[in-house]
């Protein structure tokens, strides 16, 4: 975290005890170590490579495994990893949010993973503050620190330590349906946004019927859950790349395939239409399956759940739609 940065975004929350730093220019310096301390609650925070982590050790349980998955796949996602256009086009299509418009706002990120959309966000010339519950900030510091104006932080969603209406923009995709309360969490960061901001969330959609995404991962999630994170890669390291032939064969049966690999309930994502090479799909095949068999929690809504959570009298215009992960939700607040 440089001081300018502290300076900006914490300086009338914390006061800040400097342990190591790095000079990076005449008039700024890079904070690698230090102590941040609430002026209220007198809680003492640390700086630890470069990263405020402002939580509380106990709030993390919950995280651990995105922790562990994205510090293992840090660049899988990235459009600059892949050559492919991915993650930019669903941010865009998604979103609805011009680069234009983006270009010097200043950009919470709720859930940051390993910065794959942090990446977009910078590309626009925002300032982009990004955070997660998890130690995932650190594959998203090392990924992005140097890309553009961003402050990384280690924090939770209920906990944000920011003042209400103080963002321009709040992005908070593949983030929600994983938290202890959906809907609490949606009001946090909505919270955040000034009048006149724009937040974008997407959110698992649930599904009635047989579906080769939803239904083999919600048949095996209530033994997986309570599996260890690392365990569970291993089983998934183990299998996807005996399995990923054999469900790319079935799925690529006219009309029955994908309602074949539902019935048969092993979860693999595979996605197959992409443009990836053989050895990308894998990758994500295994990270992706981990990423829906591995979380604590997974509350999954219908597009109309979605719609009711983000109504709200401060709400000047909504949007709900179908996409992203499943269910996308567009507010501009007044």
């Amino acid at each position: 975290m440089r001081n300018s940065q502290f300076q900006k975004f914490f300086s009338e929350r914390f006061d800040i005890e400097i342990s190591t730093k790095k000079e990076i220019s005449d008039v700024d310096f890079e904070i690698l170590s230090a102590k941040m301390i609430d002026k209220v609650s007198n809680k003492v925070f640390p700086v630890i490579h470069g990263i405020p982590r402002l939580i509380d050790n106990a709030d993390t349980n919950y995280s651990d495994n995105f922790g562990l998955q994205w510090n293992k796949f840090k660049k899988t996602q990235f459009d600059s990893h892949t050559g492919l256009n991915v993650t930019g086009k669903r941010f865009c299509d998604t979103t609805h949010w011009t680069k234009e418009e983006l270009k010097g706002k200043v950009i919470l990120e709720a859930g940051c993973g390993a910065g794959r959309f942090t990446e977009i966000l910078l590309s626009t010339g925002a300032t982009v503050v990004s955070f997660d519950l998890s130690n995932a900030v650190e594959a998203n510091y090392e990924s992005n620190h140097g890309k553009g104006d961003l402050l990384v932080f280690q924090g939770d969603i209920y906990k944000i330590p920011f003042p209400d209406n103080y963002f321009d923009y709040v992005f908070c995709h593949g983030v929600l349906q994983h938290t202890p309360d959906p809907d609490e969490s949606y009001r946090q960061i909505f919270n955040k946004l000034k009048p006149g901001g724009k937040i974008s969330i997407d959110y698992y959609l649930k599904m009635f019927s047989l579906s080769p995404w939803s239904t083999p991962k919600y048949f095996w999630r209530p033994i997986t859950r309570k599996m260890s994170p690392q365990k569970l890669l291993r089983i998934i390291k183990m299998y996807i790349p005996i399995w990923l032939p054999i469900d790319t064969s079935l799925r690529k049966i006219p009309r029955v395939g994908d309602k074949i690999v539902a019935f048969l309930r092993i979860p693999c994502f595979n996605y197959i239409n992409m443009g990836f090479s053989y050895s990308q799909r894998k990758q994500w095949a295994i990270l992706d399956t981990f990423d829906a068999l591995a979380p604590a929690y997974d509350y999954p809504k219908t597009l109309e759940e979605v719609r009711k959570m983000v109504e709200s009298e401060k709400n000047e215009k909504t949007e709900v739609f179908y996409g992203g992960n499943g269910v996308v939700a567009n507010v501009k607040k007044k």
